[in-house]
C-alpha cells in the first residue's frame, strides 16, 4: 500500500532497516485513525512520531511529545545499539457528572525503538524537551575507509 508524502516529501513508505517499529497501529493506514470507544485499558501502546535526521556531525532524532514533561519520557541506549524513547501519556480524570462527546486525544504507553548505525557515537548522546518536542542527538565518528595497497603484477 502506497501511502501518501505530507508535509513537502519528508515521510516516504522506504523501508529503513534501522527503524525498529513496535506495535504502530496506525502503520497501514493513510491518515491518523482514532479509536474513541477504546478505554484507556485497551490503549496500552500509543503511536509516537519520530523524525530522524542524518547531518554531517550527528543523528537527530525529533520526537512530538505534547502535554508531556520531561520527567515523564525515558531515553536509553541497549546494547545493542538500540535507541528507545518511552514513556506515558496519562487520561485525565474523570468526573462522574462529565459527558464525552468525542475524545481523540490519546493516552497510554508509548515506546519507540531505532537501530543505531555503526557511526554512531553510543557516550556522545545527549537529550533535550522544549514546547513538547524531545530532540536526541547522536554524535557520529568518522569511519576509517579501509586502506587500498596496490600490489604490483611480475
Amino acid at each position: 500500500m502506497l501511502v501518501p508524502s505530507f508535509f513537502g516529501g519528508r515521510r516516504s513508505n522506504v523501508f529503513d532497516p534501522f527503524s525498529l517499529h513496535l506495535g504502530d497501529p496506525s502503520k497501514d493506514f493513510p491518515f491518523p485513525t482514532y479509536f474513541p470507544t477504546l478505554s484507556q485499558d485497551n490503549s496500552a501502546l500509543v503511536s509516537t512520531r519520530v523524525d530522524w535526521n542524518e547531518t554531517p556531525e550527528a543523528h537527530v532524532f525529533k520526537a512530538d511529545l505534547p502535554g508531556l514533561k520531561k520527567e515523564e519520557v525515558k531515553v536509553e541506549i541497549e546494547d545493542a545499539r538500540v535507541l528507545q524513547i518511552s514513556g506515558e501519556r496519562n487520561f485525565e480524570k474523570e468526573d462522574k457528572n462529565d459527558i464525552w462527546h468525542h475524545v481523540e486525544r490519546s493516552s497510554g504507553k508509548f515506546m519507540r525503538k531505532f537501530r543505531l548505525p555503526e557511526n554512531a557515537k553510543m557516550d556522545q548522546v545527549k537529550a533535550s524537551m522544549e514546547n513538547g518536542v524531545l530532540t536526541v542527538n547522536v554524535r557520529k565518528e568518522e569511519v576509517k575507509k579501509p586502506e587500498v595497497k596496490t600490489i604490483h603484477i611480475s
